[in-house]
C-alpha cells in the first residue's frame, strides 16, 4: 500500500526572501520507513520548509511529487536526496524539468551536487540525461543485431504463441471437459485468456 506524507513544517525557508526549498522524498513500497525518515531529515536539515514524502514503487502513480509540482512557486527549488527517488525514466525526469521551468522554479538533486538555477546545472542535468538516453539506444541497436544474427543463424524462436494463438487448443479441451483453471495451468496462461479465447 502506498504511503502519502505531508510535512507541514513552513518554519524554514530559504534566505531569499520567502522563496522555498520544496523537498521531496520517496522510497519503494518494498523498502523500510527508516530511509524514508532519513530523506526527510537531510531535506529539513538542507532548509527544506516543506517535505512531501510518500511510499511508491518506481512504476506507480507518485501522488505526492505531483502535490509538491502543484504547490511550487516561482523561485521555488525542488531538492531531492538523488534521482532515482524523483524520476523513473530520461522521460520522467524531462517532464519533471518542463513542469518546473514553466512555473519558474529549479531542481536540486543534492548526491550529484546538481542545481537547475545554475547554468552548470542545467548543463550537468542535460548531458546525464542525453547519456542516459545514447545508452538505452544502444541497448536496443545491440537487441536488434542479436536478434538479426539469431535469425541468420536460425536460432530466433520469436515471441511465445498468445493465447490466441492456442485458441483452437483451448477449444478442444474445454469441449472434453477440463476446467477453465485447469486449461490454464496445462497452457501456461492466464484464466482470463482462457475465458477469452473461448468467447471469440
Amino acid at each position: 500500500m502506498r504511503q502519502y506524507i505531508l510535512d507541514p513544517c513552513e518554519t524554514l525557508y530559504a534566505s531569499q526572501g520567502n522563496i522555498m526549498l520544496v523537498g521531496y522524498a520517496r522510497t519503494s513500497t518494498l523498502e523500510q520507513e527508516a530511509g524514508l525518515e532519513a530523506q526527510r531529515r537531510d531535506l529539513e536539515a538542507l532548509g527544506c520548509g516543506k517535505v512531501f514524502s510518500e511510499k511508491a514503487s518506481s512504476v506507480a502513480t507518485r501522488a505526492a511529487l505531483e502535490t509538491a509540482l502543484e504547490f511550487i512557486r516561482e523561485g521555488d527549488t525542488l531538492v531531492v536526496t538523488k534521482l532515482d527517488r524523483l524520476a523513473r525514466s530520461v522521460v520522467h525526469l524531462g517532464a519533471i524539468l518542463d513542469t518546473l521551468t514553466a512555473k519558474g522554479a529549479h531542481l536540486r538533486i543534492v548526491a550529484m551536487n546538481v542545481d537547475t538555477g545554475t547554468a552548470t546545472g542545467k548543463l550537468m542535468l542535460n548531458v546525464m540525461a542525453s547519456v542516459a538516453q545514447f545508452e538505452r539506444e544502444m541497448m536496443l541497436e545491440r537487441q536488434r543485431e542479436g536478434i538479426a544474427k539469431a535469425k541468420a543463424d536460425g536460432k530466433y524462436k520469436g515471441r511465445k504463441p498468445t493465447a490466441m494463438a492456442k485458441k483452437d487448443e483451448i477449444a478442444r479441451m474445454a469441449e472434453e471437459g477440463v476446467g477453465a483453471t485447469e486449461i490454464a495451468r496445462q497452457l501456461g496462461i492466464g484464466r482470463a485468456s482462457v475465458y477469452r479465447a473461448l468467447s471469440t
